[in-house]
Formats: structure tokens, sequence, C-alpha cells
């Protein structure tokens, strides 16, 4: 374990008088909802955040994000554009670029009956994106604050990209996260942690698709053989799909929603079957795609059925190659330093760190608050851990900038673990 010195120690300490200031901040986030389609909501949510980040330097920008594709329940495909990003670029000729992720999107519909922040003892706060992730912001922009205070802020120059687009997969951020972690050493993505503090480490990746299947209607007594039924053969498409759970390890297949169909003496012409899949190898995404395809085809083979596949895979597995568990260990020994422990544990989940390793920047995107019960209108925050993490990030972006952890090696080793699998 590398010991606190002294400057650290004048760094890290003071801000531990935040606290007050950082809930009522907090409380104030959490009142705006900034579900991911609602506009109004994301648009104040950003004017806030940009106010608050209006002291740190650099150039602040709105980013307007690249289109997506969106499947409706009548299976039509249309473009939908997103809300703007947030992109704050400090000192870009630096010699260590450090890439900081969040985003102010949350799982909460405007019609959300979870509008509220309540109070539920001295260091719980219950209420929409108080972990996940309003309060992880908080963590980043109060540790950058720290960071310019400190003697060796000149030597990093750091892009903060905030998201309106997390919680639907990053489909609008994704080139700009990749171009983003492709120039940067290290990432610091600013998910929740685990209520005990314990960070994700290898993640699985994920890919969200929906499967357009068109039948022809009729009369469901008097000419039912002349109809083709959409939801049956859907029907058939799911159970070869859900058959291939357990084919291959840590590999899943979910169907998550069907549209299709109407009056009971109509045989459907048209069913829609949204569904997510999630690997824990980028070999594995092969396999998936091969036996998908086979579906499909099986579906369209059929007399008067055709069958479109939409989607595709939105975040590769992140693996704990050894440039992630080095960051891991940085992020662990900085912790010792001030009194936390950490840990770390494999995630089903994804986040924008998929993102980041897949564009070849190692990071560790569990940096944010302790809480839990994320995306349930039961989701909270642990107050304390506001202060707690704030210093555990101050202290690790400050030893980035002074050298004591090197940013560059790691970046190298990166490489050569991307290499290393291209040659496999």
């Amino acid at each position: 374990m590398i010991q606190l010195t002294p400057p650290e120690h004048s760094i890290v300490y003071p801000i531990t008088s935040l606290g007050d200031d950082l809930a009522k901040t907090l409380r104030v986030w959490s009142g705006i909802n900034s579900g991911s389609y609602n506009d109004v909501g994301l648009k104040s949510m950003r004017e806030s955040l940009a106010d608050y980040m209006a002291d740190l330097p650099g150039d602040m920008t709105f980013p307007a994000l690249a289109q997506g594709e969106v499947v409706s329940p009548e299976g039509q495909i249309h473009t939908v554009d997103y809300a703007p990003a947030i992109l704050l670029t400090v000192r870009p000729h630096a010699p260590v670029q450090v890439v900081l992720t969040g985003h102010y999107d949350t799982v909460f519909p405007a019609d959300s009956r979870f509008q509220t922040p309540v109070r539920v003892d001295d260091d719980t706060l219950n209420g929409p994106g108080v972990a996940d992730m309003k309060g992880g912001i908080l963590v980043m922009l109060n540790a950058l604050r720290a960071l310019e205070k400190s003697g060796h802020a000149g030597t990093v120059g750091y892009n903060v990209l905030l998201s309106p687009d997390e919680e639907i997969g990053s489909p609008g951020s994704a080139p700009l996260l990749a171009k983003l972690g492709k120039k940067s050493d290290i990432g610091l993505t600013y998910e929740p942690a685990l209520a005990d503090g314990s960070l994700a480490g290898a993640r699985k990746g994920s890919g969200n698709f929906a499967l357009i299947v068109r039948g022809r209607a009729a009369h469901a007594g008097r000419e039912h053989h002349l109809g083709r039924n959409a939801i049956a053969a859907l029907s058939e498409f799911i159970m070869g799909m859900e058959a291939l759970n357990g084919q291959r390890d840590y590999v899943t297949f979910n169907i998550a929603k069907i549209d299709g169909g109407g009056a009971s003496n109509i045989v459907p012409d048209l069913a829609v079957g949204r569904f997510n899949v999630r690997m824990k190898e980028s070999e594995d995404m092969a396999w998936i795609d091969e036996n998908l395809a086979r579906l499909v085809a099986e579906l369209n083979a059929k007399d008067g059925i055709t069958a479109q596949l939409t989607g595709g895979f939105t975040r590769p597995p992140k693996p704990m190659a050894p440039a992630n568990r080095q960051l891991l260990e940085w992020v662990r020994d900085a912790g010792s330093a001030i009194g936390q422990k950490i840990n770390w544990l494999p995630s089903g989940g994804v986040c924008e760190g998929n993102n980041l390793w897949a564009s070849g920047c190692p990071n560790v995107d569990t940096l944010g608050v302790c809480g839990g019960n994320i995306h349930s209108g039961r989701e909270f925050i642990r107050l304390s851990s506001l202060v707690e993490r704030i210093q555990l990030s101050t202290l690790i972006l400050v030893r980035i900038a002074s050298g004591a952890y090197d940013a560059k090696k790691l970046k190298d080793m990166a490489q050569q673990s991307r290499n290393g699998a291209s040659a496999c």
C-alpha cells in the first residue's frame, strides 16, 4: 500500500466538510425527472448540471448524438433522436488523458409514481436516481474540483461525458464513448457500487434485438386455413431461442416483450418480439449470431411467413484483463490509504465501462456511491458514501496525475491484451 502523503492528506480530508451541501444538491437533482425519453426533464437536468460544472476549467459543449432506430408495436422501424450529451474537455494536450463518464438519465418515465426523494434516516435517502447515478455524478465532479486544487492537475487532461441514453443501452452515445476511450489512457465511470462498497469486476456483454414477424390475416372461423399466424410463428422462434439457454456457458437469452394480434376472431398477421442476450466472452457473439440467423431462416422458410431481425450487440463483454485488474488494485490501494476496504465481484450487468473497454481503454466503472435497489421505487443511497467516494476518486486522480499510478503503462497493457485476443 502507498501510504497517504501529507500533501494528499491536505487535499483529501477537507472533503469531509461537503456532506450537507452534497445531500441538498442530490435532493434537488433527484426531484428532476430525467427519464431517458423525457426530453423536458432531460433538458432541465442538463441545465442544472451545466451550472454545477461551471467552475471547472476547460470547454463545455453539448454534442448531438447519433440517431438510433426503434421498432414500433406495429412493426415499423423509425429513427429516433436523443437529447444532447454534456462534454467537458480540460487540457486535451496534457501527457496523461483520463475519460470520466456518467449518465444523467434514469429509468423512471415522466409519468412514474416515483418522483420525490425522501429521507429515510440520517444516512439514507430514497429517491429516483440517487444512486444510479446522480449521486455518482456528484462524486465525479467534486473529485475533479479537488484535483484542480492539487499541485499536479496540470499533468492530466480529461474529458467528462455525461450522456442521456445509458439506461437504454447508449445507442446514441456509443460512438462518442468509443472516440473518447480510444484516445484516453484510463477510464473512470461512476455507476453505483453495491451497498457494501464492492465494485464490479468483469462484466458480461449485452445485445438487444427485436424480431418482426409478418403472416397473413384471415377470419379465424370461416377461413382459418388461409391465414398464417404471426404470433404462432414468433412463438416457435421463442421456443427455439429458449432452448439455446444452457448450451453455452454464461450465455442467456431472455424474451422480454411481445406485441401483436388483435380481435380473437382474426388470425394475427403481425407479431414483434423483443429480447436481450448476455454473454461472457467476445467469442460467444459469433455463436449467438449463427443461431439467431438459423432460427430466423427457419421462419422465413415457412409458407406465408416473413421474419426480420433488428438490433444487435450494444455492449461487448468487459473481461478481467490484466490492465483492468491493475486499475482495480490501484483503487483498492487508494482505499486502504484512507481506511476504505475495496473488493470487487463479477457482474452480469453492463454499462459504459463495456464500451470503453471495447475501444481499448482500461477502466473501473463502479466508482459511484454506495446504495441499492436501483431501477425500483426502493432505490436508496447511503449518504455518507458521497464524501467517502469523493475522497477515493480524488486520491486516485491525484496519484494518476503525480505518476504514482502509471496510466501510460496501463494503456499499453490493455493494448497487449486486445492484440493477444485478436491473434487468437
